[in-house]
């Protein structure tokens, strides 16, 4: 396989710390002995997340940068406020260290300042494999402290480094919880490259972006494993069963192989949820590229973009956890590379996204409402049916009235039998392929695209147009996130 094709993996260090230190030179020496001994013990490329507040915070990012690693700013407050807590002189200088920061973000855009730095430790600690923390071990001199945000890694059991703002020595706590390897992001590098080339990359994304997007969708579509036709067959057998069964009751068949048929049908439906559970690796990944591939197909979309648009950061699966980091981390080291028009990048995203997708949904919508309108008229096809051989049974034996012995056998047993069993049949296979809902569902985002054309179409400015494409990517992510549960849940049974 080639390496081209393959996403790397990431390992985030978050850090939290006093603003007044000691011994700044011997507390530098202590961070990288930390830095490098995580290194040393989960490979992929290591990044920092931290504040810039003075103290700790700098420090780290000295010596994050020293290292050769990217660093990832997290502020409290928007810049114009966060410059507050700042002398002119010091800002400035603080100013110059964001510009090497891959990515900034801001935590908190209103509330107090306290509330601030504590939802912006947090948010650290969220981001992060492993937590660095140089702490006295003394309570928080007021909320959002050092104490605070250790406090919160620990009630996660997340993996703390801790270095003792005193003596500088460094204990270790849950590190054995640390996620040495993502194996479900190993498994999708693995992937045999797609036979088909990567189709048209208008933003000049990394082809090894473009190439992983490919082979994820080439196995999803290859290693698709029919589980709802699996699981439709099983109803039909047992249905065939019960057919059998009541025929033999009703019209006195005693022939010899009747029980012999019925058993077969029977042997085939528990033959066929035996094989569901033999596939269920096979179920697994296949649910697993699906939703790489759709990321990816994301991600590719808004390429284009000034900056990295913060695409996944609501959506945490665990299954794709270690990509999506992956992605938004290359995305934000790309980010105006490659800068693109905005009426340009309009042009591009309607054609390959917005209007690619509602062809899709318009697709699904007319492949799932005929199929959904035939069922619900067979069941309630077989509903009056039974109602009508019932009540003509009722009336028949109350009035005394005699009918021929045929039409006693099938309108009045087999047929009574027969079709409740029939539309409960039909409903299960409305319930198995989930035709209701997604009948609504595609409607649904059919309507929300129609909506994000015309907002785009009317889009002046990068900042308006950026919120059209997220709101967009993020409904349309959530409906592959709703998928993967609802297939998840068809799995599990």
């Amino acid at each position: 396989m080639s390496a081209t094709s393959e996403i790397p993996l990431f390992h985030v260090v978050g850090f939290s710390g006093h603003r007044q230190i000691s011994h700044p030179d011997s507390l530098a020496k202590a961070i990288v002995e930390a830095l490098l001994s995580l290194r040393r013990q989960a490979p992929g490329e290591w990044l920092g997340l931290s504040s810039v507040a003075e103290g700790g915070d700098q420090l780290f990012v000295e010596q994050v940068r020293a290292l050769g690693m990217s660093w990832h700013a997290i502020l409290p407050l928007p810049k114009a406020e966060f410059a507050k807590d700042f002398p002119p002189a010091e800002w400035a200088l603080v100013e110059g260290t964001l510009e090497h920061a891959e990515h900034v973000r801001v935590i908190t855009e209103n509330g107090t300042r306290e509330d601030a730095y504590l939802d912006c430790g947090m948010a650290t600690v969220d981001g992060s494999d492993v937590l660095l923390a140089v702490w006295d071990g003394e309570p928080a001199r007021g909320k959002g402290g050092t104490a605070d945000v250790v406090a919160y890694a620990r009630s996660l059991g997340r993996p703390v480094v801790l270095i003792d703002a005193n003596t500088l020595a460094i204990s270790r706590e849950h590190i054995d919880k640390l996620e040495r390897t993502d194996t479900s992001l190993a498994k999708l590098n693995e992937l045999p490259e797609s036979p088909v080339r990567p189709g048209d990359n208008p933003f000049k994304a990394p082809e090894s972006i473009s190439e992983f997007q490919q082979k994820c969708d080439h196995a999803a579509s290859r290693g698709a494993p029919q589980f709802r036709r699996l699981i439709v067959l099983t109803v039909l057998l047992h249905l065939t069963a019960t057919l059998i069964a009541a025929a033999a009751l009703a019209f006195e068949v005693h022939l010899l192989f009747v029980p012999w048929l019925k058993l077969l049908c029977l042997a085939g439906a528990l033959g066929v949820a035996l094989l569901l559970r033999h596939h269920h690796h096979s179920h697994h990944n296949w649910v697993r590229c699906r939703l790489a591939a759709e990321f990816c197909r994301s991600l590719l979309a808004t390429w284009g973009l000034p900056r990295a648009s913060p695409l996944f950061e609501d959506l945490d699966l665990p299954e794709i956890r270690g990509l999506s980091r992956a992605l938004h981390i290359l995305h934000s080291r790309s980010s105006n590379t490659q800068p693109v028009p905005i009426e340009e990048f309009k042009a591009i995203y309607v054609k390959t996204r917005i209007d690619d997708q509602l062809s899709y949904f318009r697709r699904q919508e007319a492949r799932a409402l005929p199929m959904f309108n035939r069922l619900k008229l067979g069941f309630w096809i077989a509903t009056v049916l039974a109602i009508g051989c019932t009540l003509a049974y009722a009336v028949c034996h109350t009035a005394g009235v005699e009918v021929p012995d045929l039409t006693r056998a099938t309108v009045f047993y087999f047929l009574p039998i027969s079709l409740p069993i029939i539309a409960a049949a039909f409903i299960s296979l409305i319930s198995i392929n989930d035709l209701q809902r997604r009948v609504a569902r595609y409607r649904e985002m059919q309507l929300m695209l129609e909506e994000s054309l015309k907002r785009v179409a009317f889009c002046q400015t990068w900042n308006s147009l950026e919120r059209v494409v997220l709101k967009t990517e993020r409904a349309l992510l959530q409906e592959v996130i709703e998928w993967h549960s609802l297939t998840s849940f068809a799995e599990s049974h």
